[in-house]
């Protein structure tokens, strides 16, 4: 379910107008978020903390109104839900495209989430199909051997992207602290600073709360 945006009345019609021209109107952000009580927590209780954070990741993302936004043609379109296609890594050091729906519920999610990597990693290939072109999504990977401070993305350059990419890296523990760093890549018509400052708060703050 999506709802179109007015652009005639839209407060960033202009820097829309002005970023999507550009040849690559992405930004990209690098930081580190505290995750002390939600890693611990997963290790404690012996919970994936993989699908902890993208869980985690992917309710932030719906209560940041600008990280819902997509370029559709000429329109703007806010989706009420969005879901995540990450990349999912084999024993072969390969890895394949994989659609996970968002649940509200943490358990009904890991469930579902669980099954959909079990078929990427018995699988071969990119596994990509027609879910891993929805817009409804956001493009996540994790890549838990760098403690990464930058990071780029390959992606089209044809103005027909505007799916935010988000990528995590390795966890560090400084003073008795878990954090963990966080990049995001997306486009500048849609999302400024302040909103993946938005997004960034409402991530830390849930990766610090217990399922």
């Amino acid at each position: 379910m999506k709802k179109i945006l007015d652009l005639s009345s839209w407060n960033r019609r202009e820097h829309f107008d002005f970023f999507s021209r550009l040849d690559e109107p992405f930004h990209g952000i690098v930081t580190d978020v505290n995750c002390s009580a939600g890693y611990q927590y997963c290790q404690q209780e012996g919970i994936s903390f993989f699908l902890f954070y993208l869980h985690r990741c992917l309710q932030a993302i719906q209560k940041t109104e600008a990280m819902r936004y997509r370029i559709q043609g000429q329109q703007v379109v806010d989706y009420a839900v969005i879901h995540a296609n990450a990349t999912i890594g084999r024993s072969d050091h390969t890895f394949g495209f994989c659609p996970i729906e968002f649940n509200p519920d943490f358990q009904a999610f890991s469930q579902h989430a669980r099954r959909a990597m079990d078929q990427v990693k018995n699988a071969a290939g990119l596994c990509f199909n027609q879910d891993c072109e929805r817009d409804d999504v956001i493009h996540f990977s994790a890549m838990p051997w760098l403690q990464f401070t930058g990071i780029t993305h390959a992606r089209r350059h044809d103005g027909l992207d505007s799916v935010p990419k988000i990528s995590v890296g390795r966890c560090s523990h400084i003073h008795g602290e878990w954090s963990m760093p966080v990049a995001t890549f997306v486009h500048h018509g849609l999302v400024d600073a302040y909103h993946v400052h938005e997004f960034l708060q409402q991530f830390e703050a849930g990766l610090n709360q217990r399922p």
